[in-house]
């Protein structure tokens, strides 16, 4: 249970719990303490000002009729209910009237006010009221201990009198303030460590289910997902976010087999031609131009085998999001005019008909040299796979669409007519059974396909009738200028 209690502390929430809490309870201290010594001073203040009243009152009977009238109107004061503290002592200080049998010593001896409050007896409190004022005052109800603030002043004659105000009931106000500070502080600090707890507890049960799928993943679980409960809290937004890089590590990871296992399969086609043609050489007669044409044979097989390692280094590359080249202001339609404007020749040989179709200047953010080598890929597909058609005839069309900039080249060949197969024909090394019969590697629309995600577009293959449309797109393409 203890260490239970220690791992919750340690918890982000129980400590700002406990922040929240520490803050709140100085706040409420000082406030509450604030609020009762403003009103208790208030209360002394009106004390004071009562008793000031009461002073006035009887000089003016000292005045109207001397000593007797004051002694007669402190003894009528003093005995009515709720009366004030009222006494007359001679020079001396002994008590000759009023309603006070007791003082505090030292209480006559200063005149004016009392610097603090003083005790004090009131005249007739007999031993047993006293001893039940004191146990009350054990029970909360009352102070065995009276308190007073009072005025004191000489006459002439040198007799003393002391008005004064007893001070119960701010006393009083103060101790039920504190009672209810005490009560709340209590709530309150039971009701904070059970959030503690149980927020504490959530908060770790949380953290284990993250470290149990943690661990089953770091032991080879590859396709196992950090858990989210649907709250939206912080937890499941870390958790979302770790998902989705598992998610593209997972993506990585199959890429990086997929090559592997591409270049154990289809690449040890033409390493063996390779291997034959150059056994084939040795094999045969001293002839020089046999040797020759042997070698120049291996050159072509070596440098397609060359261009196709390059393609999947650059495949990888932009899958992985990296690339040494810079992004720039490209011109699509500049672009379009140039890539058309170089495979005319390869499509007048094989009687294939070229159109490109531009508007202005369409611009977007991107690497020129990338989206040319895509571009590239596809028409040159484009025009191998027209090439027996009827009327054999590309098309190369961009135009500006609500999400972006679209770049379609489209061709009247045998085209992809299986949705299932235009997916696959996007994956490395995939050739369908129809492009067996026609030169490559299988990696064309692989690489526009990156290049696509690369720039944050897509590629998509739609069937036409007859043919395919390859589109590249771009989205939130922006005119220059």
């Amino acid at each position: 249970m203890g260490r239970r209690l220690l791992a919750i502390m340690n918890t982000t929430a129980a400590r700002l719990s406990a922040l929240y809490l520490i803050l709140f309870s100085i706040s409420a201290v000082f406030l509450v303490f604030y609020m009762t010594s403003l009103s208790v001073r208030m209360l002394t203040a009106q004390t004071q000002e009562t008793i000031n009243e009461e002073v006035q009152g009887l000089a003016a009977a000292y005045q109207r009729g001397g000593l007797p009238l004051l002694v007669r109107t402190i003894e009528r004061r003093a005995r009515q209910p709720g009366a004030n503290l009222y006494l007359i002592a001679d020079p001396n200080g002994r008590i000759l009237s009023g309603n006070v049998e007791s003082l505090e010593p030292g209480v006559l001896d200063i005149e004016g006010w009392t610097e603090k409050p003083f005790s004090y007896q009131r005249f007739g409190e007999s031993g047993a009221e006293r001893g039940a004022a004191g146990q009350a005052q054990r029970a909360g109800e009352t102070e065995m201990r009276h308190a007073a603030l009072a005025l004191v002043l000489r006459l002439p004659n040198q007799m003393i009198i002391l008005v004064g105000r007893d001070l119960g009931e701010p006393e009083r106000f103060r101790a039920v303030v504190r009672r209810a500070l005490m009560v709340a502080f209590g709530m309150m600090g039971v009701g904070a460590l059970l959030i503690w707890y149980f927020v504490g507890r959530r908060a770790l049960k949380r953290i284990d289910s993250v470290s149990e799928a943690s661990q089953r993943i770091m032991d080879g679980d590859l396709a196992g997902r950090l858990p989210v409960s649907g709250a939206g809290d912080e937890f499941d937004r870390l958790s979302e976010s770790l998902n989705a890089m598992l998610t593209r590590i997972a993506s990585l990871n199959e890429g990086l087999r997929q090559v592997s296992d591409n270049i154990a399969h289809d690449l040890k086609t033409p390493l063996t031609r390779l291997r034959n043609r150059a056994e084939a050489a040795l094999a045969g007669a001293k002839d020089p131009a046999e040797y020759r044409e042997a070698l120049e044979g291996t050159i072509a097989e070596s440098d397609q085998l060359i261009r196709t390692f390059n393609a999947i280094l650059m495949i990888s590359r932009l899958e992985a999001g990296y690339s040494t080249e810079a992004l720039s202001k490209v011109d699509l339609a500049e672009l379009v005019r140039d890539v058309v404007e170089l495979y005319e020749p390869a499509a007048e040989e094989v009687g294939v008909i070229l159109e490109a179709e531009t508007t202005g200047p369409e611009t977007v953010d991107g690497n020129r040299e990338l989206i040319a080598q895509a571009l590239s890929n596809i028409v040159d597909n484009s025009i191998k796979y027209s090439a027996g058609a009827a009327e054999p005839r590309v098309r190369v069309r961009l135009a500006r669409e609500a999400a972006g900039l679209r770049l379609s080249v489209d061709d009247n060949g045998p085209g992809i007519p299986d949705a299932a197969d235009r997916q696959r024909a996007t994956e490395r090394f995939v050739r369908l059974e129809k492009s067996r019969s026609q030169p490559g590697s299988g990696l064309g629309l692989s690489l526009a396909k990156a290049v696509m995600r690369f720039h944050g577009g897509r590629l998509d293959l739609d069937a036409r009738d007859p043919g395919l449309s390859v589109a590249m797109v771009f989205p939130d393409a922006k005119e220059s200028g």
